[in-house]
């Protein structure tokens, strides 16, 4: 799965390098990894749950 998605990571990331997620999005849910770990474990979202962890972070 990982391959097919297009990942991103935020507009606030530098460009060299360090502690950084990526996430992707698909019919079945918002994906986040560790970018340092590009083969490693993948959190799936729900799209509500996704709004409800960002809307948290953001306060």
């Amino acid at each position: 799965m990982s391959a097919t998605l297009k990942w991103f990571k935020s507009s606030y990331s530098g460009s060299e390098g360090g502690d950084c997620v990526e996430v992707a999005h698909d019919n079945n849910g918002i994906h986040v990894r560790d970018s340092k770990v590009p083969d490693g474990e993948i959190l799936t979202l729900a799209p509500a749950s996704w709004a409800a962890l960002t809307g948290w972070v953001s306060r």
